[in-house]
């Protein structure tokens, strides 16, 4: 028995070096890490969850179109007027400090298999958590973070009682959805940023980092708080060839681009846009990230004014991935572990129009252009990192007088084309520059009823059917496939 344990030890060893032998290992400079592919499952998965809970989810208030997750440092800082920390002392008191909500951040409601449900019938095909944001409280039992701050910021032994990271994970992972994890690199008032960062990278983040990619094998690192040094000070290539090494799911890893001040949109495995319009190519993956208000981390204060229509909502998805992007729509569950009903109500509307015409969206690609506009004015469209004006209703179904709106928006994978329009086209539907192959078909994609169709020199007429809204579920686009599309149209 006790050579056959040899053996078999010494089987798992070797396999365990050829494996490691047949990785390419990475260097720590952004050369090696760029020319690392981003892995397809994320260019094919488009719609994601972004999750902003913590213990600013207790008092969840800052004054309209600010951050809730932000209320540590408002209320540090005094800012808006002073409203915020107006706000805290009325509430709770002068002395109470924000590490004293952690009791209260109880998650008694929070049923990690409901989210994954939800999440699940909302289309989407991964999340992304807030395991730490800038306040530095962790969802998870970080050794870092209770040696700095004490047990308030150990979710294990206050408040929830439980691994909120751990147990979210294993629950989405059971609906095959994927799992990302955001990750502040800095910490608003963390003692040794405050007087010596080469010791808090080394010291505090380098070592909490690791442990918890190391405890959930994360299939997406979502970095943030990076923009007050730059990446050499961060060490982020020492760290991401460390992670890319020794990660045993590599393979699917995939890393977002804020590594350092002045390092997004220039690299990383995709680019962010946040509260924005996005990006105008696929040259290389991006994603849009916002709320469905003005907040990531639930906020009180926002009304139901405040928050997008599902119309909104849907034609952004479909606007963002036209473009070759991916969209993660934030929720911002409650302390006590609920996800507000209005927030459930729109991924459960977003949900209900992908699986009538998800194959519009999932696994598509760019087309050769991502819209066609109608007669009018092309209006100028902004597209910054962050905060960039992004109306899409007045792109699509209510723009100003005079001014062109996208009246089909396009969408391409394996010879089909997608045409999505955001209003019903009536009796006809005309394509332009779009030429047929010799055996195309049109397909009302909802219903999958087959669609006459002609060409009108290099015009695509299309005849869809009678509209019956007893028939016709879809309410806020339209989707038309037209099969053996070439993209050069031979």
């Amino acid at each position: 028995m006790r050579k056959i344990v040899c053996v078999l030890c010494l089987l798992g060893l070797l396999l365990q070096t050829s494996y490691a032998a047949g990785r390419q290992r990475y260097e720590a400079n952004w050369e090696s890490i760029d020319a690392r592919a981003t892995p397809q499952w994320f260019t094919d998965a488009k719609f994601g969850v972004f999750i902003c809970w913590g213990l600013y989810s207790v008092p969840a208030w800052t004054p309209k179109g600010k951050y809730a997750e932000w209320y540590q440092y408002w209320l540090r800082q005094k800012s808006f007027e002073a409203k915020v920390y107006d706000f805290h002392v009325r509430t709770y008191g002068e002395d109470f400090e924000f590490k004293d909500f952690a009791p209260m951040f109880k998650a008694e409601l929070w049923d990690p298999d409901q989210w994954a449900e939800l999440i699940d019938n909302a289309g989407a095909k991964y999340i992304v958590l807030t395991t730490k944001h800038h306040s530095g409280y962790t969802l998870w039992p970080s050794r870092q973070a209770e040696q700095t701050y004490g047990e308030n910021y150990n979710p294990v032994k206050v408040g929830p009682r439980r691994d909120i990271v751990g147990d979210l994970a294993s629950a989405v992972r059971k609906k095959n959805i994927k799992v990302g994890l955001y990750y502040s690199l800095y910490e608003w008032y963390h003692p040794l940023w405050k007087s010596d960062r080469e010791r808090f990278v080394a010291e505090h983040m380098f070592p909490q980092f690791k442990d918890l990619v190391t405890r959930y094998r994360p299939d997406i690192v979502w970095s943030d708080g990076e923009w007050e040094m730059g990446p050499e000070k961060w060490r982020s290539p020492e760290l991401l060839a460390w992670l890319f090494n020794n990660a045993p799911n590599e393979k699917d890893l995939v890393i977002n681009d804020r590594w350092g001040k002045g390092i997004r949109h220039r690299h990383g495995g995709f680019y962010t846009t946040e509260y924005g319009s996005g990006m105008d190519d696929d040259s290389h993956p991006w994603e849009e990230n916002r709320g469905m208000g003005f907040s990531y981390g639930y906020n009180r204060a926002e009304n139901l004014q405040d928050y997008r229509s599902a119309r909104e909502l849907i034609l952004m998805l479909i606007d963002v991935v036209s473009r070759g992007g991916n969209l993660c729509l934030d929720i911002g569950p409650s302390a006590d572990g609920r996800i507000p009903v209005i927030m459930q109500e729109r991924l459960l509307q977003i949900g209900e129009w992908l699986k009538a015409n998800g194959q519009a969206i999932y696994g598509t690609r760019m087309w050769k252009t991502p819209c066609q506009w109608s007669a009018g004015k092309v209006p100028e469209m902004q597209r910054k990192e962050y905060m960039s004006k992004f109306n899409i209703l007045e792109q699509t179904v209510a723009p100003p007088e005079g001014q062109a709106f996208k009246e089909v928006l396009f969408t391409f994978k394996n010879g089909d084309l997608c045409a999505i329009t955001p209003r019903w086209p009536g009796d006809s539907l005309t394509l332009k520059d779009v030429s047929p192959g010799s055996d195309t078909e049109v397909t009302f994609l909802e219903s999958g009823e087959k669609l006459p169709w002609r060409a009108d020199g290099d015009d695509f007429v299309i005849t869809p059917p009678e509209f019956d809204p007893n028939r016709i579920k879809s309410r806020y686009a339209y989707v038309f496939r037209l099969s053996n599309i070439k993209p050069d149209g031979k």
